[in-house]
């Protein structure tokens, strides 16, 4: 208390200096009407930017529930996609306790399983990008992944129980097919470590009708990738002299710099394929 007393009779003039100086500006508010819209704009406008910022604060909170909320919805719709089913050969018939069974119905081929990027690079020649999600909750080893728009990003080559790393395009190892959308001509994808977001298209021949602007997609030749899923678009065109093929550059769909959330797709029919390939493979 006595410090109170002390500050006080320190202050004495500067406190009874504000305190005139707020009963001025109080009368001078109250009683002019000038002063009072003036005051009043000033009032508005804080609360104005106030409110501005702290709407803007909220909305960051409420994106990422949003955003998870996207990506599950995401995640739904692309499990109904046409391309993930496989109708059965019409000829086909089965037999259940005598009953003849007509198999018209459509059968899953791809299922996709959302997860969340904690890791990516792109600025080396080697380039993985790792997700939050793992063996646990059925992320294995050859899964392709793309991203929200379905465009390439890369396979996984290694997980754990709650982790998995993927291979991206941005990788001097990565080779995966790409097949001209226009023309059906397919080629192999490289990237030579320099220019994230650009690849080269390679072994499509001259014959070739590619201009700029061109779509290039997956060939459907693997079972990583169901067919026609993006993967970039024509830049430019070379044509190799001492081959006759075209070395095509393109921009790749996938945003590698801001890769937030994927989608890795399991096709339930990889390991029966891949066991009949390991097979063929061992026999010569």
């Amino acid at each position: 208390m006595r410090n109170i007393f002390l500050f006080i009779r320190r202050h004495i003039n500067l406190l009874i200096f504000l305190v005139l100086q707020g009963f001025s500006i109080y009368l001078i508010v109250n009683y002019s009407k000038y002063h009072q819209a003036a005051f009043g704009n000033i009032s508005n406008n804080l609360t104005g930017k106030v409110n501005e910022q702290y709407s803007r604060v909220q909305k960051y909170f409420l994106l990422k529930k949003t955003n998870d909320s996207l990506v599950k919805a995401n995640e739904a719709l692309y499990n109904k996609l046409k391309i993930d089913f496989d109708l059965p050969d019409t000829a086909t018939k089965t037999m259940i306790d005598s009953i003849r069974v007509d198999s018209l119905l459509k059968y899953r081929k791809f299922t996709y399983l959302n997860a969340k990027v904690v890791s990516n690079s792109i600025s080396t020649q080697n380039n993985f990008i790792v997700l939050s999600r793992g063996r646990s909750k059925n992320l294995h080893e050859g899964m392709g992944v793309v991203d929200p728009n379905n465009s390439v990003v890369g396979i996984i080559t290694e997980v754990t129980d709650d982790y998995a790393v993927v291979m991206s395009l941005l990788h001097k190892d990565s080779h995966l097919s790409g097949k001209l959308l226009k023309g059906g001509e397919t080629g192999t994808l490289n990237w030579d470590g320099k220019v994230p977001n650009i690849i080269t298209l390679t072994n499509i021949p001259k014959s070739a009708k590619v201009a700029k602007g061109d779509t290039i997609i997956t060939s459907g030749f693997s079972t990583t990738f169901p067919k026609g899923m993006m993967i970039g678009t024509v830049l430019e065109i070379y044509a190799e002299k001492s081959t006759s093929n075209f070395r095509i550059k393109f921009r790749t769909s996938a945003n590698f710099y801001n890769l937030q959330y994927v989608y890795a797709i399991d096709n339930v029919e990889q390991e029966a394929v891949n066991k009949i390939l390991d097979k063929l493979k061992q026999q010569h």
